[in-house]
C-alpha cells in the first residue's frame, strides 16, 4: 500500500477512533508533517463533519457511504499508481486487506430462461363462412362511366 495512504489510516486511528499510545500527539504532528497539505486540507475537512476521511474498498464497494466504486479506481488501487477518492462522498479510498488478493470479478449473469413451446388452444373451433348466394350482373349495370359494376342477387 502506498507509504501516504498508510499514513493517513495511522493518522485516521488515531485521531478519529481515539486509539491512545504514548505520545500520540508527538506521532501525530510527525504524521502529518509526512502529508502533503492538499490532501491533508480534505483529510481535516471531512474530519470537521464528523466523517472518516479514508476508507476501505471491499468488493468494489466503498465502505463508507456503501456505493459502488468504478473497475477504473479499483484497478488504479490494485496498482498502487495513485490515491482514489470516492464520488460519492470523498473519502481517500484503500483497498482492505482481504480485496488485496481477490482481482474484481464481474457480476454473474443470470441463466437463460429455456423457450416456451407453442401452445395448442383449448378449443379448437374451424370458422367455416357461411356460402354466398350466387349474384349475377345485371345486363343493363356495367356503364362505361362506372367504375364498379353492381351485383344482385339471383
Amino acid at each position: 500500500m502506498n507509504e501516504l495512504l498508510q499514513n493517513l489510516i495511522k493518522l485516521q486511528a488515531i485521531e478519529f477512533e481515539g486509539i491512545s499510545e504514548k505520545n500520540a500527539g508527538a506521532t501525530v504532528e510527525e504524521l502529518r508533517a509526512k502529508i502533503p497539505p492538499q490532501i491533508l486540507g480534505h483529510y481535516d475537512r471531512l474530519l470537521a463533519k464528523g466523517k472518516k476521511g479514508v476508507a476501505p474498498v471491499r468488493n468494489q464497494v466503498c465502505t463508507g457511504c456503501h456505493m459502488r466504486v468504478p473497475i477504473a479506481v479499483v484497478t488504479t488501487l490494485m496498482h498502487d499508481a495513485d490515491i482514489q477518492l470516492c464520488e460519492n462522498c470523498g473519502r481517500y479510498l484503500y483497498l482492505s486487506e482481504a480485496a488485496d488478493t481477490k482481482t474484481p470479478e464481474a457480476p454473474a449473469r443470470p441463466k437463460p430462461k429455456p423457450a416456451r413451446k407453442a401452445r395448442k388452444p383449448k378449443n379448437a373451433v374451424q370458422m367455416v363462412s357461411p356460402p354466398m348466394p350466387a349474384m349475377h350482373l345485371a345486363a343493363g349495370e356495367l356503364a362505361p362511366g362506372k367504375l364498379q359494376p353492381r351485383l344482385r342477387p339471383l
